[in-house]
This record gives structure tokens, sequence and C-alpha cells, in this order.
């Protein structure tokens, strides 16, 4: 079982994604592949349908933690693609299924060729997209059983040469958060404007005064970057004023401080507006946040030695990627780090219908892994 059995279960996992938070059979699938690699222990459920798999090797050593998501995107993937998806709507297009086939490699790897000590604990994360699911595994407190030394993660990153390990200290990956504030007022004949409660000053002023706190310099350490994704005012009756507004956006910052700040400004934003307009009611409601990734010097030290033993390229990253990748919460927990793996220079962008994780690398990623736990002895 090597090379053409781990493309295939990468291709069975594209056939069959399941969005954040449904991974059931993706569970039970990867659940049924770790019986041939002979695991110590398999807890189930974790944050969902999370998996946690330990390989224990002796009592003193090291514990170190790596983890893979499990879940898909949105995406109608088109029909070209030989392993396509099967389900309308739903296709990995983040490559998850890679990350979850690289653990399952790397498991092999560990029943092979045991450690001479401490443990190895495999986390197959549920609900990664949504940044929901790093926070449901700590939330089942199941980790608190063990002393966890280190943690890893990697992601696959399209427009780099395949197999290259991309990594940096401190903020590999922005802090991230999306919201949606709600503006409440009350409509009227649209002859007499005066008799309702208009939400649109409100709307317009809030917009324009958080798209102008945009510092788009990701290499300043003051980067931060509101991207508005949908206004909606009003409703399509030509008699009718608007009497409500939804402002969602979208923000991001290199480090969870820096973030919340903004959050907070936002929020005494909202409210000074609202004031102006009398009886102006509003809501916010906080949505999918992603902590910064912040690696640990030492931790990436290890994934730079492991990329030069196993002969492949380094880069070291000058500023963090501004997208949001939910291991960070586990990097504000442990000590650790997680990387980028190249996907290839040609390799359509993630989340892009075209886009379909390379099955080379998963031998690249799976033996960086093994590497990195045996310099944890």
């Amino acid at each position: 079982m090597q090379k053409d059995t781990f493309y295939q279960i990468r291709r069975e996992l594209h056939q069959h994604p399941e969005l954040s938070g449904h991974e059931a059979r993706t569970a039970r699938f990867v659940e049924d592949k770790l019986q041939a690699f002979h695991p110590t222990k398999v807890i189930r459920h974790v944050g969902g349908h999370g998996l946690l798999v330990e390989y224990f090797f002796s009592e003193d050593g090291p514990t170190v933690l790596f983890r893979a998501d499990m879940d898909a995107v949105a995406v109608q993937e088109p029909d070209d693609i030989p392993h396509h998806s099967q389900t309308p709507g739903v296709a990995h297009k983040c490559g998850h299924d890679g990350h979850t086939t690289i653990l399952l490699r790397f498991a092999r790897m560990l029943s092979e060729r045991p450690l001479p000590k401490g443990r190895v604990l495999l986390l197959f994360q549920p609900a990664e997209e949504n940044g929901s699911g790093s926070k449901a595994v700590l939330d089942t407190k199941v980790l608190d059983y063990y002393k966890i030394d280190k943690a890893f993660a990697l992601h696959n990153i399209p427009g780099y040469p395949a197999s290259a390990v991309l990594c940096k200290e401190d903020s590999f990956t922005c802090a991230v958060v999306s919201v949606s504030i709600t503006l409440t007022g009350k409509t009227s004949h649209a002859a007499e404007p005066q008799k309702g409660i208009s939400p649109i000053p409100a709307t317009l002023n809030i917009v324009d005064e958080l798209l102008r706190w945009n510092n788009t310099d990701i290499q300043s350490d003051d980067y931060f970057l509101s991207t508005i994704v949908e206004i909606h005012v009003g409703e399509e009756a030509y008699g009718v004023s608007a009497g409500n507004s939804v402002i969602r956006a979208t923000l991001r910052a290199k480090t969870d401080k820096l973030l919340h700040q903004h959050a907070q400004q936002l929020k005494e934003l909202v409210a000074t507006e609202c004031k102006r307009t009398p009886d102006l009611q509003h809501e916010m409601e906080w949505l999918e946040p992603f902590s910064a990734n912040e690696n640990d010097p030492q931790s990436v030290g290890m994934i730079k030695n492991a990329a030069l033993r196993n002969n492949l390229p380094y880069i070291e990253l000058q500023t963090p990627f501004s997208w949001g990748e939910d291991f960070g919460l586990f990097t504000q927990q442990y000590k650790g780090a997680i990387f980028g793996l190249g996907s290839g220079e040609n390799c359509a962008p993630l989340h892009s219908p075209q886009y379909d994780f390379p099955d080379e690398v998963i031998e690249t990623g799976a033996t960086l892994f093994y590497t990195i736990a045996e310099a944890n002895q």
C-alpha cells in the first residue's frame, strides 16, 4: 500500500465532500482506513465528527499533535475533473481531502516505523472552513488529558513550487472575523420620508468610516483590511422609504489583539451612528472567527530542518497570508506552527472551481510530519 493506494484514498475523499459540521461519512471512511495502520486508540466525535488518534510509544518522551482538516466548501465542481465531486454544490476546493490523506499516510509511517518514545496524536478536525472546528475540539477538553508539547499542521499553497516548504515565525496567517450589522428603523410612505426612521445615513457613514480604517500594507504591523461583502438597504417598493439595512463585512489583521481593537472600534462606531438617528436600533453578529496562527520560533526551526533533511526547497516568508486558518486557536494554546506546502506554480487557486489537490505532494507532507515527529524525540 504505497503511492497509488493513497492517491486513490484522496480521490475517493474528493468524490464525497461534506460541508463543515457534516463530516460523518468522511470520519467513518478515515476510521476504516486507520484500522490497517494499528493506532493505539481512536476517540470519535471530537468537536463534532472529529477523530483523535493516538500512537503511544512510551510514557517518557514528548506528546506531539498533528492536525488535518476534513471539511469541504460550497463550490460547484465541473465534471471535467475525472474524480469530480458526487455532491452537487459541494467540493474539496481547499485541499482538505489531501490534508486528510497526508495524515493517513503519516499514520502508516508511524505503524511501520514506531518512534522510540513518547506519543503522537493525529487530529482529523471538522469544521475548519467556518472557523468553529478548533474551538469545538478544545471545548471537549479531550486534549486536556494529554500534556501536548508541540502542535503542527500544514496547508497546501498554490502558486509555489510543488513540495516547497513555506514558513515564518510569528504570524503565519491573519486573524479574521466576519460581522453582520443590522440597522432597524421604520418605513413610511416615500412621499413622507420624515415620518419614517431611515437607516441610510448611518449605513453610509459606517461603511465609509470602516473602509477609511484600512491599511493594506501587509508588511506593516498595523495591517488591517475590512472588506464589504454585502450592503442591503430597504426593498424594491418605490412607494415605501427604506426602514432597515444590513452591512456584512470581513475584518482581518496580523494579530488577534489588533483585530479585537478594530472590532471594538466598530462596535462604538455603530452605536454612535445609530444615536444620531433617534430610535434607530442596531444588532451586530460576529461570525466565523479565525485566530492568527502565531508560529513558535523553535517549532519553525524544526520545520525548516525537516525540509532541509529531505532536500526540499525552504521559503522563508516575509509577510503572513491574509486569509484565516482555524489552526490559529491551537497555536494560541500550544507551542507549535503551521507551514505551507507548495502545490505547484500552475495549480489553480484555492476555492476556485478548477482547483484539485496535487497527489504528488501527499508523500512529501507525510514525510515532513514524520521527520518533525522524530526531531521532537
